[in-house]
């Protein structure tokens, strides 16, 4: 069975949470950040549900110390505030996904199965990329960026650079289909598992994030262009 280490001060909504994912987890719980920290690095949870707002040390500060120390488990924040500048902070420390309260007890089931599926090894399409592309598919570059799909490492300038799984995930669908437009539906399908006509920002602001970490002295102008109405594509 798997381990689902859930840290919230709001002792009703753990409750409900620890009630929730126990039919199918081997549920760890917290209400403080630093009890929070500790059980992530001793008891090896295979997802990490991690509310932002903590009384002693917040969200943003117990990931960015569990990455620090190692710890690859994918991490789902919990936060009342929708500001995207929040959700930017989560996942340039590491975060996978980001759900804003109240979330739904099934969209947040839904959330760590995706994340959870993307935390395997991806499967890599066989096959050589367009130029210019490193001889196999796990491995592509572009201007001053260097990209290894199978192993979600990526460096920018030489300067090693760290992407969630669903970041990566992201740039390798509009990799392979690269110089495509790829609308937004697939992409929230492929990368999110999301029905058809769902409506999210996520989608968006991981595409900033893209942008915004990738960014390389070598690369003048966006190397995943919006085309407003229907999706992104990919031309670096």
């Amino acid at each position: 069975m798997q381990t689902i280490l859930i840290v919230e001060d709001d002792a009703s909504m753990l409750r409900t949470l620890e009630k929730f994912f126990e039919r199918r987890f081997r549920v760890v719980a917290a209400e403080d950040g630093r009890t929070g920290l500790a059980q992530a690095l001793t008891e090896r949870p295979h997802v990490i549900v991690l509310d932002i707002s903590l009384p002693d040390v917040d969200g943003i500060t117990v990931c960015k110390e569990i990455r620090r120390a190692g710890c690859s488990a994918p991490v789902l924040f919990l936060s009342a505030h929708d500001a995207e500048m929040t959700k930017l902070v989560g996942f340039d420390v590491g975060g996978d996904d980001y759900v804003t309260k109240p979330a739904s007890l099934l969209e947040l089931e839904a959330r760590i199965d995706a994340i959870l599926r993307r935390a395997r090894p991806m499967e890599v399409e066989q096959g050589p990329l367009d130029e210019p592309s490193e001889p196999s598919s796990d491995l592509f570059s572009w201007g001053g960026v260097e990209m290894d799909f199978t192993n979600h490492r990526a460096k920018v300038d030489g300067k090693e650079v760290r992407l969630s799984v669903k970041e990566t995930e992201l740039l390798h669908v509009l990799v392979r289909s690269r110089d495509q437009v790829v609308s937004r539906r697939d992409l929230l399908a492929k990368v999110w598992n999301y029905a058809d006509d769902v409506p999210s920002r996520t989608l968006d602001t991981h595409i900033r994030s893209l942008r915004r970490k990738l960014a390389s002295r070598q690369s003048p102008g966006p190397f995943i262009e919006t085309v407003h109405g229907v999706g992104y594509r990919f031309s670096g």
